[in-house]
């Protein structure tokens, strides 16, 4: 079992300096590697694969100790294998009629991040004194672990990350499976929307906090502050920050946010049941687009299933068609629109919240039950 844990680093003026020149470093590294692949499929009609080019680029880390030799060799290869990563989805969504949306090359603010092997040029030190995480070319830097790494836990790979002017490390963990959690709690169905984020089937609703349009009008402050500012001038660049760290928080809101609400979840449910929602058709929606991105949906997904798989709880994905309309209590459809919260059938006479109703018949399409007639509801 893989896992990731992710810590905080607290380099010294010096340290933030060599990391920053790292990474200069690794991104020059790519737009080289990107331009020399455009270059050779244009003078000869053929692509390069990954292993000529560290051929190549070892050659020029060799020749370059002072710039690209200051990079570890496996923070070499990583690099030209997330480049050919790229181009393998280029080339998949191409063949798929998807938007292919060729690999393009790396700005200042569009690379922010070094790829290591645990070991070989970076170690996690944890012994006697404050725990310390040592980079080659850079020297042992601090490191916060608020929560140990587990003893049976093997470090397979690392990613140092650069968000906001902070440093971070990214762990991936290589973990003995857990043993099998008996969970005895009830199962659940989860209505997924954007007024109350999630309603189950039993009552309860997680109401939608808003975090973006929470801090909307701060933002907008922020950005306005900018534009203001002459373009490559301290005060401008001083604004900037200010947004990019109000959208960090946010985004950390969000984050936290689902991170306990999905523990909760699978906490206190045996089994959920939620829609298989492409959500990509609702940030399509000019009107839904923004409370969609602000609501986070996609993560709590992910979340879910990531923590269900140790809690012993079960994540099943339904069918939406039609979830709204059936009427929970005996199956009939009930046509309405979107502005009627009620659902009120005029078949058995129930009445109740649309979006409870919706919550019931998820869960029945994922745990089907007989009805009164004895007939199995699905």
């Amino acid at each position: 079992m893989r896992r990731t844990y992710k810590y905080r680093l607290y380099p010294n003026r010096a340290q933030a300096k060599a990391l920053d020149f790292l990474l200069w470093q690794g991104r020059n590294l790519y737009n080289a590697a990107l331009e020399q692949r455009i270059k050779t499929y244009q003078e000869t009609g053929k692509g390069i694969s990954c292993p000529e080019q560290w051929a190549h680029f070892r050659d020029q880390r060799n020749a370059n100790p002072e710039t690209l030799g200051k990079l570890n060799a496996t923070s070499v290869q990583q690099m030209l294998r997330r480049l050919d990563k790229s181009f393998a989805a280029f080339f998949r969504r191409l063949k798929g009629g998807e938007k292919p949306g060729f690999p393009r090359f790396k700005g200042r603010n569009r690379f922010h991040s070094l790829e290591y092997r645990h070991g070989d040029g970076c170690k996690l030190r944890t012994g006697e004194g404050r725990p310390m995480f040592y980079v080659q070319n850079v020297g042992e830097i601090k490191v916060k672990l608020h929560r140990a790494v587990p003893d049976e836990a093997t470090i397979k790979h690392v990613i140092l990350k650069r968000s906001l002017d902070k440093w971070y490390v990214c762990l991936s963990l290589d973990m003995p499976d857990p043993e099998p959690v008996i969970h005895e709690g009830p199962a659940v169905g989860v209505d997924m929307g954007l007024s109350s984020l999630l309603t189950f089937s039993d009552g309860t609703t997680v109401e939608n906090p808003r975090w973006f349009r929470g801090n909307l009008k701060k933002l907008r402050v922020c950005q306005r502050r900018a534009s203001r500012r002459k373009k490559g001038s301290h005060g401008r660049r001083k604004a900037s920050r200010q947004a990019a760290r109000l959208h960090g928080r946010i985004a950390n809101q969000r984050a936290d946010f689902w991170h306990k609400t999905t523990r909760k979840v699978v906490n206190k449910y045996s089994l959920v049941a939620i829609e298989d929602l492409t959500l990509g058709f609702m940030t399509k929606n000019p009107h839904l687009a923004l409370s969609t991105s602000d609501a986070g949906l996609g993560m709590f997904r992910q979340l879910l299933c990531l923590k269900a798989e140790n809690a012993g709880c079960k994540v099943v994905f339904v069918n939406p068609k039609n979830t709204s309309q059936i009427c929970s209590g005996c199956g009939k459809i009930v046509p309405k629109d979107l502005r009627v919260r009620i659902h009120a059938c005029p078949s058995c006479g129930l009445v109740e919240h649309r979006d409870v109703n919706a919550a019931r018949n998820i869960l029945l399409l994922a745990v089907p039950r007989p009805g009164p007639d004895g007939a199995v509801r699905r």
